[in-house]
């Protein structure tokens, strides 16, 4: 990309370098910028800016190249939105697309989708911008995605700090003995299968508490809230304890339902700009047990717990 040379204007006096370039360029992820002033490739009036946080004043000029960033090609396809405003947009996820490209994945993504008529922050994956959790390619359900770089480093902060209540809907194979209980076993990389994720002793401390909603035979309907959020982190859990999810082929090894049986029914956050408390619900979607969902209370998010443990 050309240099380009940047004012600074009075608005911007005393912002810290890393923090102006981002304002200039929300596109492009903040540790990338911070990349580019450490390699030296940005210059404030001529001589190379000496750390990120240097302060910019008013009347300097700024001159750097914008790193290129992966490209992803927006694509008009249809989102069921549950709510949006000018921080956020909360998706409630179809059963087959996927958040965003990964490693031998060029199918349509929700990201792509998104930016057909929106601009999203860059995230620190340039594939990622927006995203701060995700949901597999199979489960269907509510997902938020910020649309500002204040509110996607404040929903970080919030799933990073765990205050974020999630909650699933599952139909799992077998018959539970317990009503209620919590699956605490550590989840890491599969060694056999490495697109796979399995309990392992060194793998990151992971929890998921479950209540039996309704009986159905040799399956039941569950309700799920996972503690933490480790990738295929329920599936992996209820496989492990011998009950895996209906239609679940990767741990399973078979097929025996149209879809995985697992939909993210609720979420409950913080705006991040206003502060306040937003609940969000996605449709049951077809195929799941008929019960009466309106009569299970919202779970209260809860406070703050180690986020490195």
């Amino acid at each position: 990309m050309e240099r380009e040379t940047l004012n600074v204007q009075k608005a911007a006096d005393g912002l810290r370098l890393d923090r102006f370039l981002a304002l200039a360029h929300p596109e492009i992820s903040r540790s990338a910028i911070q990349r580019e002033i450490r390699d030296g490739r940005v210059a404030i009036e001529g001589e190379d800016a000496k750390r990120t946080s240097q302060s910019v004043r008013v009347g300097q000029s700024i001159s750097w190249s914008p790193p290129q960033q992966e490209i992803l090609t927006p694509r008009d396809i249809p989102l069921p939105v549950l709510f949006e405003d000018d921080d956020i947009a909360v998706i409630d996820k179809p059963i087959g697309l996927v958040v965003h490209p990964g490693a031998g994945t060029r199918e349509t993504t929700l990201v792509e989708g998104l930016l057909a008529t929106r601009r999203l922050p860059a995230s620190d994956d340039a594939s990622r911008p927006g995203i701060v959790h995700r949901l597999d390619k199979e489960t269907s359900g509510v997902i938020v995605v910020a649309k500002t770089t204040a509110a996607l480093e404040g929903l970080q902060r919030q799933f990073a700090d765990r205050v974020v209540s999630k909650t699933y809907l599952a139909v799992i194979e077998g018959t539970l003995e317990e009503e209620e209980g919590l699956i605490d076993a550590p989840i890491g990389r599969d060694p056999t299968r490495p697109s796979r994720m399995a309990v392992a002793p060194t793998g990151r401390k992971s929890q998921t508490e479950f209540d039996v909603l309704e009986r159905l035979g040799d399956r039941a309907l569950l309700l799920v809230r996972p503690r933490t959020g480790r990738t295929h982190q329920i599936r992996v859990h209820f496989s492990y304890i011998g009950h895996p999810v209906v239609g679940d082929a990767i741990y399973t090894g078979r097929l025996q339902a149209e879809r995985l049986m697992l939909h993210a029914w609720r979420l409950a956050l913080q705006h991040p700009r206003l502060g306040e408390e937003m609940r969000f619900e996605a449709p049951i979607p077809d195929g799941f047990p008929p019960f009466d969902h309106t009569r299970l209370p919202w779970n209260r998010i809860p406070e703050a717990l180690d986020s490195q443990s």
